[in-house]
This record gives structure tokens, sequence and C-alpha cells, in this order.
């Protein structure tokens, strides 16, 4: 099979310690990366702008999140205030004329200071109540971000987003939003692969595992759960930025209420906790299914010629989407991420199934 080890033969530590030691992985990416590059020209501009650019800006916010709730375990239910946080700052620069760039830096800077009084609830709770200081602290941003006019404009205000500017130059097509969103996408992307290596991931695992286990040997788990807060928030705000700029191109406090810290929290659970191609599937499955099933369930009704009103099409596709929710997470607790990786580890030894034993 494409994912046979023969003739793989690790004879020092990079070689052992690389992103892909197996070919049939490096071709898929190279394939998948050929296939995003060239997609403004393979797909219709429809599916480029709903679709495939939305999706890469909300895994880019899964993966952010990830990074708390899947690497160091600490519950966030305030993740879209983050965002908000990145996304008004960066309106906000941009239009004083600071440059693009430099702008997006600054939200991200401003995310990860609200992100670091955040982090001030984690280092004194954890578990349920972690969960319940976050959220208060979302109602909290959202309040400030309504009622303060100098932020929003006020409560029903729409801030609109100035031209974006990449090295001076104006970026008006959909071609260059997309490719705005797919770097930010594979920057955080390769960020979070190498994040697994690091003496940094293994000590957010260890602070997850059990904290003060980790700090019996040494691992401080204030400064990590500190550090993954802040680390998160920076990329929960460049993508809150980006998500403006290349997507909505305003910015409204509707936009980053609770229902999308719930929503991102649902991608990281559905695609699996500490996995990072869990989160493409996770926000696939969150953002995009919804759409293509109330179109499925259109199409058979029209098939079979079934008179069902358009209450009864609004509410068929929800029902078999929250069905296929937990019929999913009761097949894997760990989500589709743990899906994929079980189907891999099976074609990696099939047909010599003793081989795992």
């Amino acid at each position: 099979m494409l994912f046979r080890q023969a003739g793989i033969f690790h004879t020092d530590y990079a070689t052992d310690r690389s992103l892909f030691p197996i070919p049939i992985d490096r071709w898929a990416i190279m394939l998948l990366l050929a296939f995003a590059l060239a997609a403004p020209w393979l797909v219709s501009s429809l599916t480029l702008t709903s679709h495939l650019l939305p999706w890469l800006v909300w895994t880019s916010a899964a993966l952010g999140l990830n990074l708390v709730l899947g690497w160091a375990g600490q519950f966030h239910f305030g993740y879209a205030a983050i965002m908000a946080i990145g996304a008004y700052t960066s309106v906000h620069a941009a239009k004083a004329g600071i440059p693009w760039e430099i702008a997006i830096i600054l939200a991200g800077a401003m995310a990860t200071a609200v992100g670091l009084l955040f982090s001030f609830a984690a280092l004194r709770v954890k578990g349920l109540y972690l969960a319940l200081s976050t959220l208060a602290m979302q109602f909290v941003m959202d309040w400030v971000i309504s009622h303060v006019p100098a932020i929003s404009g006020g409560v029903s205000a729409t801030l609109q987003s100035p031209p974006m500017r990449l090295l001076g130059q104006v970026v008006a097509s959909e071609t260059g939003f997309y490719y705005v969103a797919l770097a930010w996408c594979l920057l955080v992307t390769v960020f979070m692969l190498n994040l697994k290596r690091t003496a940094l991931g293994r000590a957010l695992v260890a602070v997850r595992e059990k904290d003060f286990a980790a700090a019996v040997i040494g691992v401080q788990s204030f400064y990590y759960k500190a550090i993954a807060f802040a680390t998160s928030s920076f990329i929960g705000g460049v993508t809150g930025a980006i998500l403006i700029f290349t997507f909505y191109r305003a910015v409204t406090p509707e936009q980053f209420a609770v229902n999308v810290s719930i929503e991102l929290l649902a991608m990281v659970i559905v695609g699996g906790l500490a996995s990072i191609i869990g989160c493409y599937f996770g926000a696939a499955f969150i953002l995009l299914l919804p759409g293509q099933m109330n179109e499925l369930i259109a199409w058979l009704a029209r098939q079979f010629g079934a008179n069902l009103g358009a209450e009864t099409l609004a509410h068929i596709p929800n029902m078999l989407y929250g069905a296929l929710i937990v019929i999913i997470l009761l097949i894997e607790p760990m989500g589709l991420g743990k899906l994929y990786a079980n189907v891999r580890n099976y074609l990696m030894v099939w047909p010599f199934g003793y081989a795992r034993k």
C-alpha cells in the first residue's frame, strides 16, 4: 500500500524527527499545496470566496484555539472576543494610516494583552470554573466593544475596513484575498506542526495531563499556561484582522458574539483535540457541511417528489447535522482527526493486521 514504511531507515535524529518521514505524506502535502495555489483557476469565484477563503480563515482560528484547548488543556469560551479585539485594532490602525502589515501585528499584540487577562483566570481555577470565567469575560468584552463608541461606534454601528495594502500595493481582488488567507493559514499550520516537537510543546502537554505532576519535574504550570494563552491570543487577533479584511470587509459586534466562540469550540472538539489536521476537518464540518446538507435535502425532496414545506426543509438538515455530530463523537470521541489517524494506521500494516498486536 501507499503507506508502507519498507525501505525507510532513520540513520540520524534529524531524519527520525522529520515532520513527514513517510513519502506518501510528503506527496500528499505537495499535491494539496499545489491545488491550494492553483485554486483560483480551478474552482468558481463563488466557491473560492464563499467556501475556501472562510474555511482557511476559520481553520487558522481553530488552530489557535486548539493551542489552548488541546495542547494546554485549558477551557476557553471567549475566543471570539479575542478575535474581535484584533479585528477592531487592525481596522482603527489602518484607518490611522499605519501600514497593513504593522496593523495586523498590532492586532495580534493587543489581542495578546487581552488574552493575558484571560490567562489570569487560568492561573487560579481549572475545569468548569475556568470555562465559566472565560465565558464571563466573553460577555464583558461584548459589552465593552458594543458600548464604547471609540471602539465600535455604537451598539448597531458598522465599521468599514479600509483597503488592504500589502507591501504598498492595494489588494482588492478575490484571488489576492484568498492568497492572504492561505498564507496565514499555512504559517499557523507550520508553527503548530513544529510546536509538537519543541520543549514548549512537550511542557504544554505535561501541564495538560497533570499540572502538579509537571511542577514536580520542573515545569512551571502557571508560566506555560500564560504562554499558551498569549500565543493563542496572538493567532486569534491576527486571524480576526484577516477575517475582516479578506472576507467581511466590515466589522460589527455581532460578528464575534458568544455563539461564534461556541462554534469555534465545536470545530476543535469535532475535529479533535491537539490534532492539526482535525482543525481542518472540524472547520469544514461546522462551517461548510450545513449548507451542503441543506442543498442535498432539497435535491432529494425534488427527486422523490416530496412536498415538503419551507419550515420542514429548514429543520430536517439541522436535525440530521446534529445527529451526525453525535454519531461521529460516539464512534470516535477524539474527533475526525483521530478517525483519519485510525485509517492511516490501518493502511500502514494492511493486510498484516497481526503486526499491530
